[in-house]
Parts: C-alpha cells; sequence; structure tokens
C-alpha cells in the first residue's frame, strides 16, 4: 500500500479506496493498529482533518477482522485523537499547535528575519515565467509524442530536443553542434558533475577556474578529486596566460561571454589564445554559457566552442532563459567524450524527464523560445535602466560596471565598505552579495587579487511588484 494521505484542510478526501500504510507493533492485533495510527497522528503524518478509511475497507486491507478498526477507532476518539460524526466519518482531531514560549528551547535564539526582497545574483524573474505557452507546448508534445518517448530511452536525450538544440545553438550562439554530440542533463551542476566523473576516468588532475566565480562548482570539482587552481580576472576576463603557468592542469572551466559574477567579456585574443592552449596541450575548456541569450549594448558574443568545436565542452541551460526550476540543460561535446560522458550518465541520473524534453523541443521549434527571449530581454533592458537611473540621482557616485549583458551587475563600493553596506541591507529586509562572496585564488597562479569592495545585484529577479521596494532600499545604503 502506498503512503497516506497528509494533506491538511478538513475536506481532505478518503474513502473505501484510499491507501493507508501502517505497521502493527504491539501484543496483540488491535494493540498493534492503536499504536500505528497514535503514531501517524503524533508524528503529523496524518494531518488534522484527515478523513480515515471506513472500518471495513481498512479491515480488508489489513486482512483483520472488522470488529478490531472499530475497537481501535473508538480507543482513540476517546483519547482525543480522532473525531467520530455521522455523515462525515472518522477523521484525525484538529489540535491546538503549542505556542512559542511552550516549544522554544531556554537560551534558545530567533530564527533570523527572512528578507523581503532579494537582489543575489542567479535567478531570473521567475513570474515572468510563460505558464500558458509552456502549457501549450506540452499539450502538443504530449499529442504528438510516439509511444516509445515515453520508455527509458537514449541516455542522449530525446533526439527531438537534440535537433531542435543543434538548430537553435548554431543559428542564435554560434555552436557547432550536431544532435549525436549533445548530451541532454538537469542543468549545468549535473553536466559539470558528469564531466567530473569523466576527467577522472581520463586521469586528469587538475581544473582550472576563474578567480571570481561560485564555489558550489569548485567544491563540485573538488570532491570529484580535482585540484582547482585559478586563473586570474582583470578587466578583460580571465588572464589565458596564466594557463602557461599551471601544472597539470587537464581543463579550464570558463564563462566567456559574460564573465561571472564580474561581467565582462573575454577578449578576443584571450579567446584565441585559450583554444591555441587547449589544442597544443590536448586540454579541454569548459564553456559555461549561462546567459549568453541576454545581451544590450551591442550584439551578443559568440559561443567560444565556435573557434575550437574538438577542444571546448559547450554547457547550456534554461536557468536563466526560463527557470531553473524546468530543470534542463545541455553539453555540446567533442566527439570521442561522448561515450565519456554517457558512462558517467549510467552512474546517476540516467535521463531526464521524456515529457519535458519533448515540451522544450515544441518550444524552441514553434519560436516560442525566441519570443520568450526577447520579451525578456526588453524587461530586463528596461531594469538595468531603472538602476542606472536611480544610482545617477540618489548615489552619483557609485560606478557601475558589468552592464553590457546578463543579469546582474557590479557597483563599485569605497573601500572597507562591503561588509557593513550588506549588513544594512539585510537589516532592512534586503538580501544582495558582495563581490567577497565569489572570489578565489590559489597560491599556484602566482598572483594577489586586489581587494575589490562591491555588490553583485542581481536587477533580473525581483517581481514587477517587489522591484521598487528593493530599489529603494539598495539606494538608500550606499555609502
Amino acid at each position: 500500500m502506498t503512503d497516506s494521505q497528509t494533506n491538511s484542510g478538513t475536506d481532505s478526501p478518503a474513502g473505501p479506496g484510499t491507501d493507508l500504510h501502517l505497521e502493527l507493533r504491539g501484543p496483540g492485533l488491535r494493540a498493534g493498529l492503536t499504536n500505528a495510527l497514535r503514531d501517524a497522528v503524533r508524528t503529523g503524518r496524518l494531518a488534522p482533518g484527515t478523513r480515515l478509511p471506513p472500518s471495513r475497507s481498512l479491515a480488508a486491507d489489513l486482512g483483520i477482522s472488522r470488529n478490531t478498526v472499530t475497537d481501535s477507532y473508538a480507543e482513540l476518539v476517546a483519547e482525543g485523537w480522532l473525531t467520530a460524526r455521522q455523515g462525515s466519518g472518522t477523521r484525525v482531531a484538529e489540535r491546538a499547535e503549542p505556542s512559542r514560549a511552550e516549544s522554544d528551547t531556554e537560551g534558545a535564539r530567533p530564527a533570523p528575519k527572512r528578507p523581503t526582497y532579494g537582489l543575489r545574483p542567479g535567478s531570473p524573474d521567475l513570474a515572468n515565467f510563460p505558464r500558458a505557452q509552456w502549457l501549450t507546448a506540452a499539450r502538443r508534445a504530449l499529442t504528438a509524442a510516439p509511444h516509445e518517448a515515453f520508455g527509458y530511452g537514449d541516455a542522449l536525450g530525446q533526439i527531438r530536443l537534440r535537433t531542435a538544440l543543434a538548430d537553435y545553438l548554431a543559428r542564435a550562439r554560434g555552436v557547432y553542434a550536431e544532435p549525436e554530440r549533445i548530451v541532454v542533463c538537469s542543468g549545468f551542476h549535473h553536466g559539470l558533475a558528469l564531466m567530473a566523473r569523466a576527467l577522472r576516468a581520463r586521469r586528469v588532475r587538475a581544473v582550472a577556474v576563474e578567480s571570481y566565480g561560485l564555489d558550489l562548482y569548485r567544491d563540485l570539482l573538488t570532491d570529484a578529486g580535482l585540484r582547482t587552481p585559478s586563473v586570474h580576472v582583470d578587466e578583460h576576463g580571465a588572464c589565458t596566460d596564466d594557463l602557461e603557468r599551471l601544472e597539470d592542469i587537464g581543463a579550464v572551466l570558463m564563462t566567456p561571454a559574460h564573465q561571472y559574477p564580474t561581467g565582462v567579456a573575454l577578449r578576443p585574443d584571450r579567446r584565441t589564445a585559450a583554444v591555441e592552449w587547449a589544442r597544443r596541450t590536448g586540454g579541454l575548456i569548459l564553456e559555461d554559457d549561462y546567459d549568453g541569450e541576454f545581451r544590450y549594448d551591442r550584439q551578443p558574443v559568440g559561443a567560444l566552442q565556435g573557434l575550437g568545436p574538438d577542444r571546448v565542452v559547450y554547457f547550456g541551460s534554461v536557468s536563466k532563459s526560463l527557470a531553473p526550476g524546468v530543470r534542463l540543460g545541455w553539453m555540446v561535446l567533442p566527439r570521442d567524450l561522448v561515450p565519456d560522458i554517457v558512462a558517467a550518465k549510467g552512474y546517476g541520473d540516467y535521463m531526464s524527464s521524456a515529457l519535458e524534453q519533448l515540451t522544450l523541443a515544441e518550444f524552441l521549434t514553434s519560436g516560442a523560445y525566441d519570443r520568450h527571449v526577447r520579451s525578456m530581454r526588453l524587461h530586463y533592458r528596461r531594469r538595468r535602466e531603472q538602476l542606472v537611473t536611480a544610482l545617477a540621482h540618489r548615489a552619483p557616485h557609485v560606478h557601475l560596471r558589468g552592464m553590457a549583458a546578463g543579469l546582474q551587475a557590479v557597483l563599485e563600493l569605497p573601500h572597507g565598505t562591503e561588509h557593513s553596506v550588506t549588513q544594512e541591507a539585510a537589516r532592512r529586509g534586503l538580501a544582495v552579495s558582495g563581490l567577497a562572496e565569489f572570489r578565489y585564488e590559489t597560491s599556484e597562479s602566482g598572483r594577489q587579487l586586489p581587494q575589490q569592495d562591491a555588490l553583485v545585484v542581481n536587477y533580473a529577479a525581483p517581481s514587477d511588484s517587489a522591484w521598487k521596494g528593493a530599489l529603494d532600499i539598495l539606494c538608500g545604503v550606499m555609502p
């Protein structure tokens, strides 16, 4: 039998067909059933208001007499755990929750206040997810899907999605892609985990990372047994000269189109130098193109992969263009790496949801994806302009950079003020990240990072209703 109902409304449905998982423990059947029901109510597995199965149905499911169930129900009603009313059946009794004074342990600290507004980088505007268009695409995909699409399928992913991605990436991002070189995954984190496993299988010892980035991904690589020496980042992106000085690195993780989080694009000569390094040494470039669709001041910077399809692994996803909750990403691989990634995929999440893949394929081929990206590009451009205007009027001394693309900007602060600004913002209910949160350096690079004070502000994430309040607090905490 499946687990019991746990919905908390007073109209929680139940009836002869309701499954209720119970493990009878005790000296007899009646005591065992009573104890099991009491425990289920006490622990919250059976929520207040949940209607229990009729005694005849539960007796048949458990293989015991109806009188045993009836007696057990009656005992729990008498104890106050259950209620029984004519025409309403037997239900879990409503119980008053213990007061905070009763439940708090002596000396316990109150939970920190949850921020009212958030400008931390990493998320798009979730309120603008294209629900109606996505539902239309899902209906079309489900209607047209062959029966075999719902089987275990190919570890590479649904062929219809891989074909649609190959066309889109070539057209929009300058990626050299063929369906048989694309592997669908559940986002960049999943793809990088697969790559880390494949690199370790190839006896790679180290993957270089940029000196600014997310510690989440560095930790993922180190957990796989890989060293992560850093490549310095300046106003022109990653300093590719560092690759020559680092020893035993088999790959480098980069964000060339829009460095995360500083926002700079990798200079053309450094793009060429990175690919030349990879070809000369047999190394790989792991390109995270996390928000390449969103460019405002000039033409989008194409993917680095187009310069060296044989040495660059291209990662993309819908986490910024649609929403991270969709959990779909892709890797465009050098041909010889495909079997390694498929083998690594077999150890964990072998395949993503077929319906989600087919829906995204329909979304791409119908043009709905392009329309959504263009609409959000205009939306984020307006947000960016509102941020620039507000700071120009209320904090004109603040310098903005990293604004040409993406969903976040860097606000430079006076030396020594970053921590106090983020703390004051938190006190006022605004969650915002300091640049120090993303700084990473190792002695292997031979460089010392300058201690820049700045905020990394995500102007895309707040909903329209929250944006003004977040912007007011941000301007108000500027030193």
